[in-house]
């Protein structure tokens, strides 16, 4: 049941949603919701979120759904050249693209800060990209949850979910439907940033408002695995991956091979 009814005037594409992906994931999935109550019934925040699969959105927008939000995403791009289904569903639910690895990156940027001064609640996935830590915990964040947060000061939540990756694994085209994958969602507590916002300006604020925000991400993951992430966040850049993509691709290993070769003969 969701924790708090919803409220807010929502397009066709939540409805179609509600319809229709939601029956669809009680019927595959089972689930856990922690701290839900931590989300602001109302006003701009920032949800941040660690990504294991591309069934993520699906089971974080039946989670916020569930709190009584809307969840705005910052998309890639490439979603909104898709079929006409997916651009029409994307427009009417608000999501905001983004041209990663682009100078336009930052009309993403401008895009999220306005939609959080509107009361909105923005979904950040602060990795970019699915995880490639050989065990999927968080890889080194990028920093445009911090610069949101920083602008705006609304409070950044992080949000640790676990099973999507069962449901369907990473770069994996078929899901799992034969039993139903459980799946744990849990909301910490806002990342403490009020006394980085004075200071947004200088240099490396933005770096450890990053860094707050990944450590607090990781320690709630911790606490829905019951395990201990490790002391060191992977970097895709020193295991000689590109930074968008699948690093399973032939071009990827490729180059990995090469990076690796460097490496040996130093």
């Amino acid at each position: 049941m969701p924790l708090r009814k919803l409220t807010m005037r929502h397009g066709w594409g939540f409805l179609a949603g509600n319809i229709i992906l939601r029956p669809t994931l009680g019927a595959t999935t089972t689930h856990t919701w922690t701290g839900a109550e931590k989300i602001p019934a109302s006003g701009g925040c920032v949800l941040v979120l660690n990504h294991i699969s591309h069934a993520d959105p699906l089971v974080s927008a039946h989670f916020v759904y569930d709190a009584g939000r809307l969840p705005r995403y910052l998309a890639k791009s490439a979603l909104f050249r898709s079929n006409k289904f997916v651009v029409g569903v994307l427009r009417s639910t608000g999501q905001i693209p983004v041209e990663r690895l682009t100078k336009d990156a930052v009309g993403a940027y401008d895009a999220a800060v306005a939609a959080v001064q509107r009361g909105e609640c923005v979904v950040v996935y602060p990795e970019g990209t699915l995880t490639r830590d050989p065990d999927l915990w968080p890889m080194r964040g990028k920093s445009g949850a911090a610069r949101i947060a920083l602008a705006t000061g609304v409070p950044v939540l992080p949000v640790a979910h676990w099973g999507a990756h069962r449901l369907l694994p990473p770069y994996s085209k078929r899901p799992h439907l034969l039993s139903r994958t459980h799946l744990t969602v849990r909301v910490g507590d806002p990342v403490p940033l009020d006394d980085l916002r004075e200071r947004a300006t200088e240099p490396g604020v933005v770096q450890e408002a990053t860094d707050r925000i990944m450590a607090a991400l990781v320690a709630e993951l911790e606490e829905v695995r019951g395990e201990k992430a490790p002391a060191e966040r992977f970097d895709p850049r020193r295991a000689g991956l590109r930074q968008i993509g699948n690093p399973n691709d032939p071009a990827t290993r490729r180059r990995r091979s090469r990076t690796t070769g460097k490496k040996r003969k130093r």
